[in-house]
Parts: structure tokens; sequence; C-alpha cells
């Protein structure tokens, strides 16, 4: 469960998730974890980063880094100000990790070749926030590593995200795993669907005519009849009859893909 900053987590959104999940007919091995029970293992990641002299504290705002002018691929690129500033007391601060120009390039199984220049296109980027907590990037990858997770497949809009990943996962000397991102539903208006887009929550009491949906959204082609079956008739046919070379790697219009 990803709910680093649990201060903002909503009460009972992880058991809420999980319910649907099992309502869905989702399955997973062994026991859940749960991010914010994980700040051991995130900074025995971090310590191991420190004697490689990897690490720096990082005292710049937002402002001073959008003023840099320098524009990559999520916005911004960190020009390394910090990299050479003294900080007198690093106790407020971010920590970065610092990048190298180095390319990077793996195969995404949907997405095709992926290459990208940490340096130019993100810049040294942040394992530990000011607040204390651990960034996405890192909890990932150190979560990944200690389940031994071998395939991700996610959505399309963390597609970026993988090169830093990689990144990590060498300096660390994790495994890599393989990747497929899968296309982003959108609204009509381009948005992604989401919580802040106001998109309308699974109905975990009626699961099947959302998974016949979601096949169909991912340009696969369930019969008419399936939508009126029970739910290990629609994950036996699902299972038999998936093709992931028909999945569109763009961003997809949820009425486009499942109404024509």
């Amino acid at each position: 469960m990803e709910n680093l900053d649990a201060v903002r987590e909503v009460r009972g959104a992880s058991k809420s998730i999980l319910n649907t999940l099992t309502a869905l007919g989702m399955e997973w091995d062994g026991e859940v974890l749960y991010q914010s029970q994980r700040h051991n293992s995130y900074r025995a990641a971090v310590e191991v980063l420190e004697k490689q002299k990897l690490l720096y504290p990082c005292i710049c705002s937002r402002k001073e880094i959008s003023d840099s002018g320098i524009i990559g691929m999520d916005g911004p690129t960190y020009p390394g100000t910090c990299r050479t500033r003294s900080v007198t007391n690093d106790r407020f601060c971010a920590w970065r990790v610092k990048t190298d120009n180095r390319l990077i390039d793996f195969r995404d199984a949907l997405q095709g070749p992926i290459q990208q220049r940490l340096q130019s296109s993100i810049g040294d980027f942040v394992l530990r926030r000011a607040d204390g907590i651990f960034a996405y990037q890192l909890a990932v990858v150190v979560d990944d590593a200690e389940q031994g997770i071998t395939h991700v497949v996610r959505g399309a809009d963390l597609l970026n995200s993988t090169s830093r990943q990689i990144y990590l996962q060498r300096l660390l000397g994790y495994p890599t795993p393989a990747y497929m991102h899968l296309p982003v539903a959108i609204n009509s208006a381009g948005e992604k669907l989401s919580k802040q887009t106001r998109a309308a929550p699974v109905d975990p009491t009626n699961p099947v005519p959302h998974l016949v949906r979601t096949l169909s959204f991912l340009g696969q082609k369930p019969p008419e009849d399936l939508i009126g079956s029970d739910l290990p008739s629609f994950w036996r046919w699902a299972l038999e009859n998936w093709k992931s070379e028909i999945i569109s790697p763009r961003k997809v219009d949820v009425a486009e893909a499942i109404y024509g």
C-alpha cells in the first residue's frame, strides 16, 4: 500500500482499496506491505547511497528551481544548485541523489524502446523530503526488490519515473524488473480519471460489468454475454484470451474505448 505520507492518508482508505480488489477477484501472494511501516528499509537504502557519497542536502525552494528556467521531461529540471552549496544545518533539508548523463535505456513491453538522460531531463532528484518523508521513487525501488518483483504493470503516467527507478536499482545493486506501461484512462477534457477529476469510484457490489469494460478499454474483445457472467467465469475467459499485443499504447478516452 503506497501510503508514504500517513498524515494525508484518508482514514480507512487502505482497507477500502483491499476490499475493492477482493470484490473484483484480484489475488496476491504473501503479506500486504504498507509503506508507512517500512521506514527502516528506506533508511537503510539511503545509508548505502550515503556511503557512496551520492547524496547531498538541498535547501532550494520550488520557486528557486522554477526560476532556473531549465525545463525537462516533468517540468523544471533541478540545476544542481546545492551540489556545491555549503549547508550548515541539514536537519530540515531535502536530500537529493546525484545523477549523471549516461544513457538509461530499456524496452517497455507496450511502449517500446525508452531512452533518457537523467541529469539533463530530470536533474538530481529528491529521495527524502525536508519533512522527513521518503520519496516515492526510492520507496517503490526498495519495495520491489525486497518482494522479488519481476514484472511491473502500471499506468503510462509513470513511464517517465522508470529511468529514475532503474538508476536507483543500479546504484543499490538491485535487479531491474520487466516493465509494461498501460494507457491511461482520460475524460473528454484529456484529464486522467482520478479523485482530483472527480471520477466516479468502482462499485464493488457489481464487479463483472466494470471488469468487462476494462477489458474493452485495454483493446480486448470480450463477448457481449460475458457481462452477465459470474466472477470465476469472467476471470477464466480473461486469462484464456488475454492478448497484450493488441493494447493501444496511447492515452485513451474511456467513452471512445468502450463505446466506440
